[in-house]
């Protein structure tokens, strides 16, 4: 189906106002000169806008973008684009300023990768950092600069891929092979070929053409830390054919225009050639490059030619209504700006799609500045102190109003007035018949009164491909008709016309949900999505949707999707709007369907082959997806009676429900106890374990259900062991835990002290659980019984010694080699073990008691080396402290000595001699000397005190002892 040519009156929303500031409330003494856009490559919700005055000023500001490129502003219900208030508007904060010089500030060249901007002033260039927080430093250069242009690349190298830029400093080897990285791609210069990966990396990222005088020179930018840098010339091209006033740099071919015309000049060879010459009576000449589809546009008047690198042009021309002060670039637009208005044209076909006024009449020069992005949303126009940001809107919604226009072009065009305005609201009627829940949210505009409102989309369709079919019919009459050849030709198909717009709709309410949008809309594009979705059978898409953060509504959706059988999405939605019950109960009937084989899930019949994995499969999920609902609720009614299905399906989701900790309010212990099937008994198990382990439950009454049920498994375990000996294959199941119930029995056993022993006793008192039994009759006391089964049941010593040293008596120990010599009941003595016992605490042990209570049967030469080991270490034990009492009474007899010895020492005093203290003479007089040799008077020393000398030392805290004092022997 061929595009149609839209005809010129046709105008919609492209641009929005985005922000606005005005020069004046910060500097009546200046006017704006030149503009740069740029997004933060770190953040791109962050934009600044560098700003150029006549005074030499350059300063910043800053605004920060919304999820979509629009402010929203246009979703206010009193919003008016042509008288757009300033409230709905977002604010452009000024950042800071630098001085470039006293002359204006004629270009900016924001080099984002870099952090840095080149700024042309004065015919001199600047560098100066992004964030304007240093002076302008002026490059090293030959002055009389008027015009600059950036290197760009084509098919993904160009303005937006510069990010990769290299290094001035780096690369090594010779300086022509250098240039030919950075000048050409796959081009033949003096024998040498530069291969293409080079180009592909992002070389020559920071070369310029610059117009100095009449030189034209090619120059890389060289950085050297900090701002400093300078331009290394790289190659001069002679150029005589004029003054050149406007330049464009596109891969290898720099585009210039001069008062003569435009010509193409190669950076490679040098060689220059016209494009074509300009009229003797012209305005000057413009170059503007379109990022988007890498080519350059050439102004005549109001004429706009556009040509490739080649300069060949490409397309039709671009006729505009007015002549312009400046020319930008957004998506598939050319803004266009004179005379206070910006005007917006199609590059494609050329119509004219928006006229928007931003400063009245009369006003003077407009400036217009775009991202170099290419896929930029913002535009900047400025006037002589006031700036302007509009944004455009969702590319979604172009694309949606594009595809729509397409579809119905030979339909009433009035009937899609509505959607062209770009509100969510305005679309509904499209898909949904009136009157509906949303109605009134459509905005009633002035046309309706001479045009019906939108029609529903399949009857637009349908009357397209009618007016389609009636202009054939007229053309066989003779009669002429506004339908192209190429309609009757490929006439277009029903179901794949609906299909497209069905798509293209739903993009566009996928694109709105990104925007601030109110209660009533939100929840009726929410809704409707889920329609389209449905429409088109994108299942996964459904319960995305529904499963996420979502607006729908559920009274709306409930009975389609009940109808379609798409319950699953219906469960995912009621969960995301807390109706928990009903999603639950939803999927308890999808567990049941699945189990009955009357629910087929076409994701798991494409993965899985086998049916039965499918059907356990799907049943698992609905268990699955349940369960995560019952986790967070603290309904306890509502988990209880779901309970018993999932546990059914997988009673480790049984468990997640249980013992989860999302909930805000836990569940009554009782209850749940009372609720879970007998024959579920390690869930019940599992239950337990979480609340007295995780949740520290002291309920003695937990504790010893705890107990009991551990100990009705550990038997059954026992015996089902001794019935199957030599049976391999497991026929108990997939247990929930991963040690068997005994082992955590006697975990739970040694580590709890608030469960009734003596319950559990009674029911294991006739099983074969002996080490269960040793441990409760530890807990209540019986020594003799616990020793008897650990060293006559079990036959454990090691156990049993050890039980002996914990209660720490000797008689434990003898106790002990009673049972092993005299066993009762028919054993013969356990000599090795009673042999053992001696040898490890034979010391702790009466000789004369052991050999009394030795069996006169026991052979000799198990006891003799143990026994003879016993006696030597009495003896030994006996010397022993024999040699430490001698040596403890020597050490105090030289104690003493050393003190007599120190009380008896001799001072002399003299006539000289003075008080430490007082400094007096002692003479006759009393004195004192304390342990550190110091003398004090009588009188000081009752002063002092006999344990604080005159240094202040305290001998009772710290201690003096001499070398002397020190027992030597």
């Amino acid at each position: 189906m061929a595009k149609p040519q839209l005809t010129t009156t046709m105008t919609r929303t492209v641009l929005e106002p985005f922000s606005h500031f005005d020069l004046s409330s910060h500097s009546r003494k200046t006017t704006i000169r030149s503009l740069a856009l740029a997004t933060s490559p770190s953040d791109p919700q962050h934009a600044f806008l560098y700003v150029g005055t006549y005074s030499g000023t350059l300063f910043s500001l800053s605004t920060i973008l919304s999820n979509s490129a629009s402010s929203n502003a246009s979703d206010h219900p009193n919003y008016n684009a042509a008288t757009a208030d300033s409230t709905f508007l977002h604010k452009l904060k000024f950042q800071r300023s630098v001085s470039v010089g006293d002359s204006p500030v004629e270009s900016i060249f924001v080099l984002a990768e870099l952090g840095k901007i080149l700024i042309l002033s004065e015919g001199s260039l600047f560098l100066v950092d992004s964030e304007l927080t240093n002076h302008a430093a002026r490059l090293s250069f030959p002055k009389g600069v008027s015009v600059v242009a950036r290197r760009v690349r084509s098919g993904g190298g160009g303005g937006e891929s510069e990010g990769s830029s290299e290094q001035a400093s780096s690369s090594s080897g010779g300086g022509g092979q250098r240039f030919l990285k950075r000048l050409g791609s796959g081009v033949r210069v003096n024998g040498l070929r530069v291969n293409k990966e080079g180009d592909a990396q992002g070389e020559g990222n920071s070369v310029f053409a610059i117009v100095a005088g009449k030189r034209l020179l090619l120059a890389e930018l060289v950085l050297s830390g900090g701002v400093s840098g300078s331009l290394a010339i790289l190659k001069e091209i002679q150029f005589v054919d004029g003054v050149i006033s406007t330049m464009v740099w596109l891969d290898d071919s720099i585009i210039v225009g001069t008062a003569n015309g435009y010509s193409l000049i190669s950076s490679v060879t040098g060689q220059s050639g016209v494009i074509f010459s300009l009229p003797d009576v012209s305005r000057p000449p413009r170059l503007k490059l379109l990022r988007k589809e890498w080519r350059v546009l050439l102004l005549v008047d109001n004429v706009g030619i556009i040509v490739d690198p080649h300069g060949q042009p490409v397309g039709g021309s671009l006729v505009f209504h007015h002549g312009l002060d400046s020319v930008g670039e957004i998506s598939s637009y050319a803004v266009i700006v004179s005379d206070g208005k910006i005007e917006l044209y199609h590059k494609r076909n050329g119509s004219c799609v928006q006229v928007l006024p931003f400063g009245g009449e009369g006003i003077g020069q407009c400036i217009v500045a775009s991202e170099e992005d290419r896929g930029g949303k913002l535009v900047a126009v400025a006037t002589a102190t006031k700036l302007s940001l509009t944004a455009i809107i969702s590319s979604e919604a172009v694309k949606l109003l594009e595809n729509l226009y397409l579809l119905v072009i030979h339909y009433d065009g009035t009937k899609l007035f509505p959607i062209l305005d770009n509100m969510p609201s305005e679309v509904f009627p499209f898909i949904m018949q009136d009157p509906n829940r949303w109605s009134l949210l459509v905005p009633r505009n002035r046309y309706w009164g001479l045009h019906p409102p939108p029609a529903p989309l399949e009857d637009v369709v349908d009357d397209g491909l009618m007016t389609i079919q009636r202009a054939s019919f007229l053309r066989k009459a003779g009669v002429e008709t506004i339908v192209d050849n190429d309609l009757f030709l490929n006439p277009p198909n029903r179901a794949d016309l609906l299909e497209s717009a069905i798509k293209n709709i739903s993009r566009y309410l996928e694109a709105c949900r990104e925007k601030d949008l109110t209660q009533s809309v939100r929840e009726g594009v929410d809704t409707l999505l889920m329609y389209l979705y449905r429409a088109l059978n994108r299942v996964e898409d459904m319960e995305r949707l529904a499963s996420s953060t979502n607006w729908c509504v559920v009274e709306e959706l409930e009975q389609m999707l009940e109808e379609s059988g798409h319950l699953r999405t219906l469960a995912f939605l009621c969960a995301s709007k807390g109706m928990s019950s009903k999603a639950v109960s939803i999927w308890r009937i999808l567990a049941r369907n699945y189990s009955s084989g009357l629910w087929k899930d076409t994701a798991l019949n494409n993965n899985i082959p086998d049916s039965r994995e499918n059907l356990v499969s799907g049943k698992a999920i609905a268990a699955a997806e349940a369960a995560k609902i019952l986790e967070e609720s603290s309904d306890q009614n509502l988990i209880l009676q779901h309970l018993g299905w999932i546990a059914d399906i997988s009673q480790v989701l049984a468990v997640k429900v249980l013992t989860s900790d999302r909930r805000e309010v836990q569940l009554n212990p009782d209850k749940v106890v009372t609720a879970i099937d007998p024959q579920k008994v390690e869930i019940l198990q599992r239950f337990l374990q979480w609340l007295i382990e995780d949740q520290d439950c002291s309920d003695t009454q937990l504790h010893t259900l705890y107990a009991l049920s551990l100990a009705k498994s550990a038997i059954e375990e026992f015996e089902s062991e001794n019935l199957d000996t030599g049976n391999t294959e497991n026929t108990s199941g997939i247990s929930i835990f991963e040690t068997t119930a005994r082992k955590r029995l006697q975990v739970f056993l040694q580590s709890s002290d608030l469960y009734d022993p003596e319950e559990i006793l009674d029911l294991i008192e006739g099983s074969e659980l002996w080490l269960e039994k040793a441990i409760l009759y530890r807990r209540l006391g019986q020594e003799t019984l616990v020793l008897q089964i650990l060293a006559l049941k079990l036959e454990d010593s090691e156990a049993a010694e050890q039980y002996c040293a914990e209660i720490g008596r000797a008689d434990a120990y003898m106790q002990l080699l009673e049972m092993y010599l005299d066993p009762q009941d028919g054993k013969e003595p356990m000599f090795t073990a009673a042999v053992r016992l001696l040898h490890n605490h034979g010391e702790s042990l009466d000789p004369l008691q052991v050999l009394e209570k030795l069996s006169p049967d026991m052979p000799l030469q198990l006891a003799s080396e143990t026994l003879l080991r016993m006696f030597r270490a009495r003896v030994h034990h006996h010397l022993q402290g024999q040699i430490v009492h001698n040596l403890s009474r020597a050490v105090d007899i030289d104690a003493r000595l050393s003190r007599l010895e120190e009380r008896s020492r001799h001072v002399q005093i003299n006539d000289e001699s003075l008080c430490d203290s007082c400094d007096a003479r002692l003479g006759t007089k009393l004195f004192a000397m304390y342990p550190d040799d110091t003398v004090v008077c009588y009188k000081c020393y009752r002063r002092q005190g006999e344990s604080v000398s005159v240094s202040g030392r305290n001998f009772k805290e710290d201690v003096l002892i001499k070398p002397g004092w020190l027992v030597s022997r």
